[in-house]
């Protein structure tokens, strides 16, 4: 990799990694607002949370972190890691639950992990 590729790849990342900072944000935002103001319904409202979150995330990056064009294909991709960057936080929440660590270890283990794991996909196949 030359260095002005990786001085690209280390732009992306940060900007991911703020995109990512503020639809967290959000998410929070608009499921403490549904719940206040909508309907009392924690689950529902952090359903809804999710749905804008994703496709604030997906303007987001694709425009900036990735400086990509907004495309049937890159959503259908986008769209496809973010469920897959789901299943692999409901699997990594389960197996820390099944090994006996407390549940914010859980929790930073998707921390930890799910961003990485969507940064990758989407750096080397959504945006590509």
């Amino acid at each position: 990799m030359t260095v002005i590729e990786r001085s690209a790849l280390i732009q992306r990342g940060l900007r991911f990694a703020v995109t990512g900072l503020f639809v967290t944000a959000l998410h929070a935002l608009v499921a403490v607002l549904f719940i206040n103001f909508v309907s009392h319904q924690p689950p529902l409202a952090n359903g809804v949370a999710f749905a804008v979150a994703t496709v604030v995330s997906y303007v987001i990056n694709t425009t900036w972190s990735f400086s990509a064009r907004l495309h049937g294909k890159t959503l259908l991709r986008f769209m496809l890691v973010s469920a897959g960057g789901f299943l692999l936080a409901m699997f990594v929440a389960w197996a820390a639950q099944f090994a006996g660590l407390h549940y914010l270890a859980g929790i930073g283990a998707v921390a930890l992990t799910i961003p990485a794991f969507t940064f990758v996909l989407h750096n080397f196949w959504t945006y590509r």
